[in-house]
């Protein structure tokens, strides 16, 4: 496993840009609200750690994973951000539903990064089992919400 014994949401802050002047916005999947509730705290704790005002952080709930795309676009479309991130968790059943969402949700983003000159981060879990889950938000491996505000705060200074 690519993650085993390492933190992901370690990170040395004299290489990342303040980010103060910076406003972000973060849309949340209330799917498996667990998992996404303990990646918004790792991406919200992250922000503010490296500078960022609370006042200049938006949130948005969508229902699930496979609404990111819009509530990401609507976000980009109405509210004065330097970056998004997409946070939502998608866990592996019985049938295909997960490989579609996922697709969906990936290449949604990535679809907004193109047509956008603003960066959406993809904060996204796809995992197998729940426990992989917990383990990536805020568990043993970290947090990919930390991960993913670092990338936010990195990308929104290229737009400076």
């Amino acid at each position: 496993m690519a993650t085993e014994n390492k933190n992901l949401s370690a990170y040395d802050k004299t290489t990342i840009p303040n980010a103060k002047e910076f406003r972000f916005g973060i849309v949340v999947s209330e799917w498996n609200d667990t998992i996404t509730e303990g990646l918004y705290n790792g991406a919200l704790e992250a922000l503010v750690d490296c500078g960022a005002l609370t006042d200049n952080i938006l949130r948005w709930n969508v229902p699930g994973t496979y609404e990111l795309t819009y509530g990401c676009k609507k976000m980009l479309n109405t509210q004065k951000v330097d970056a998004v991130i997409a946070i939502g968790s998608v866990i592996r059943g019985e049938t295909s539903h997960f490989d579609f969402v996922c697709s969906a949700a990936a290449q949604g983003i990535k679809d907004l990064n193109v047509a956008y000159d603003t960066p959406v981060i993809f904060c996204v879990l796809t995992d197998n089992t729940l426990q992989q889950a917990i383990d990536r938000s805020g568990g043993k491996h970290g947090n990919k919400g930390a991960e993913a505000a670092i990338a936010a705060i990195k990308m929104a200074a290229l737009g400076v």
